[in-house]
């Protein structure tokens, strides 16, 4: 165990430095999966597709790496303020939101994909690794503003009203766009420099959750403080989850080779996603822990 552990944090100086410099491509690339996601829900004009879509662009993004992530829940939520500000209904923007996080969060998007919807717009193959500039995510954007919407179905029309304030080539989305372009650009950097620091705070959250489960020694626990571990240090920023799921997987695969029930590698794992991807802890929180845990 000790052995592993050592190999682990070797393992993640190695990585993390590998990471920070990673990080603004992976921004770049994941800011242009988001934009082509848009651009082909407005091109397809389809039916219920608009949650695909955004499904679809975050699942694309985050599998760019820890940056991509990063970018997809900055253009979504701003996305999401942006529809605030224009009193767009309220739960057809919480619906909108829990199709990015399942998207960004490795779900198949496919779960809102509508019926008919032709195959070239089916899940982007985990994208190999290509460099962009952020020039090219402005040309890319100025692209999807001053191209067409596609082939209209007019039977459709009514259905598509409601994505009407975010499809619209209006001066005020242009400037929410060029807003969230030059957020991206100046945060980027800003994130970039964080990721390092934000993996170690992440490593401490892990490890301190390990030792408070020793410490416990309380029955059907395991799982709470994996959940928790992942949750606190999630919350460090992209270079702390990064970390969370690399210490996750590292301990899932020292299990398995020592033979350990693949069942519940599978249980501790999903709990491991659950604190890492905002879950509540508790929700593994076994009666009479000490409140101190």
């Amino acid at each position: 165990m000790k052995l592993f552990l050592a190999a682990i944090v070797l393992f993640l100086i190695v990585e993390t430095n590998a990471q920070w410099y990673k990080f603004p491509g992976q921004a770049v690339q994941g800011s242009r999966d988001m934009l082509r996601a848009y651009r082909d829900m407005r091109e397809a004009n389809w039916k219920n597709s608009d949650k695909y879509f955004h499904a679809r662009g975050n699942y694309d993004a985050a599998q760019r790496g820890p940056g991509g992530r990063w970018a997809a829940t900055v253009i979504s939520n701003g996305r999401a303020a942006y529809h605030m500000v224009k009193d767009r209904d309220r739960a057809e923007i919480a619906r909108d939101q829990e199709a990015n996080r399942w998207g960004r969060n490795g779900g198949d998007p496919n779960r809102y994909r509508p019926r008919g919807l032709p195959s070239r717009y089916y899940v982007t193959r985990k994208a190999a690794p290509h460099h962009h500039t952020s020039s090219s995510v402005l040309q890319e954007m100025d692209w999807t503003l001053s191209g067409s919407a596609g082939p209209c179905v007019t039977s459709e029309a009514e259905a598509l009203q409601r994505e009407s304030s975010f499809i619209s080539t209006s001066s005020d989305m242009k400037l929410f766009l060029a807003a969230i372009v030059l957020f991206l650009i100046v945060e980027t950097n800003a994130q970039w420099y964080k990721f390092p620091g934000q993996a170690v705070q992440g490593s401490r959250d892990m490890l301190q959750a390990y030792w408070n489960m020793r410490e416990a020694n309380w029955k059907n626990s395991d799982k709470y403080f994996h959940a928790k571990g992942n949750s606190d240090a999630a919350q460090r920023g992209p270079g702390g989850k990064w970390a969370a799921t690399v210490i996750s997987n590292g301990r899932a695969a020292y299990h398995m080779v020592k033979d350990r029930d693949r069942a519940e590698i599978a249980r501790d794992q999903e709990a491991n996603r659950w604190g890492r991807n905002g879950g509540d802890p508790n929700r593994y929180r076994p009666p009479g822990l000490p409140s101190r845990y």
